[in-house]
């Protein structure tokens, strides 16, 4: 399956188009949570190149910090970036973390949000429905790179891998997991429930606790695929992605509960 096409001297890769179109679909719902909450998309869209510098940053240092077993295998480590600065900027290449991506786009709208004296908690509200179905849409450039993908299976629904693309170990084995199609379902999930909290509950969740929500249910789906997944990160045999979620979805828990009683905490977010 090919994964992009030349037009003239540039590339176009399939991922980016997913990308792009899983934004823009994101970008309606968002339009019409920030409708429901009487804003309109001209901060937004003022503050998208901060989020996108700040996502991208993110997502490269997440990797960079965090790299697959596979490319520690070839010598690709946190140490070989740190002393290949050439490398480690060829964000291009490949390699990127949506926990990075996450972290850094939501540091980049705070920032943007203090500056110019806008209430952060409101655009994250708006913003979480939309970020899951981004990430749903996104996974499928997973499918056309043919990555992300979950341990043997001989499932019905289970989808071949072609030989350039299995991981080492695995030459000979053809069906794996779709364990990006899960994650995509398990987003779709978090959209369609946090869309319905923020109607059923609008009168009782405190402004910012929706996209606390989406941190809990994200990162509950994540510790649990992470079973399924071949090529991870680990640090001292811990799998890094699954205790950082497992740390994220426990603090998340927490600053909902303490934020809707009303603890002085609350003033983390505004």
């Amino acid at each position: 399956m090919p994964t992009g096409f030349s037009l003239g001297p540039f590339t176009i890769h399939y991922y980016g188009i997913v990308i792009i179109v899983g934004i823009l679909i994101a970008m309606i719902i968002v339009k019409n949570e920030a409708a429901r909450r009487n804003k309109t998309l001209d901060f937004l869209i003022d503050a998208l190149p901060w989020i996108f510098l700040g996502g991208v940053v993110g997502a490269r240092l997440w990797h960079i910090l965090t790299p697959p077993q596979s490319m520690v295998a070839h010598g690709i480590t946190t140490r070989y970036y740190l002393s290949h600065l050439n490398e480690a900027v060829a964000i291009w290449k490949g390699g990127a973390g949506i926990f990075g991506a996450v972290m850094g786009g939501t540091l980049a709208l705070c920032i943007f949000s203090r500056i110019k004296r806008e209430p952060v908690s409101i655009w994250l509200d708006s913003i979480a429905p939309g970020l899951a179905l981004a990430q749903a849409v996104g996974r499928w450039g997973n499918f056309i790179n043919q990555e992300v993908y979950g341990l043997p299976s001989d499932l019905p629904w289970a989808i071949t891998i072609n030989a350039q693309h299995r991981l080492p170990g695995y030459e000979y084995i053809d069906t794996y997991h779709p364990l990006f199609l899960y994650e995509a379902l398990w987003s779709v999930l978090n959209m369609a429930f946090l869309l319905w909290v923020s109607r059923k509950f609008q009168d009782r969740i405190k402004t910012g606790n929706l996209f606390l929500i989406y941190l809990v249910f994200y990162g509950i789906g994540r510790v649990g695929l992470e079973y399924l997944r071949l090529d991870i990160s680990t640090f001292q045999g811990i799998n890094i992605n699954q205790a950082f979620m497992a740390a994220v979805v426990l603090a998340a828990g927490v600053l909902f509960i303490l934020r809707q009683k009303n603890k002085p905490i609350e003033s983390i977010i505004q």
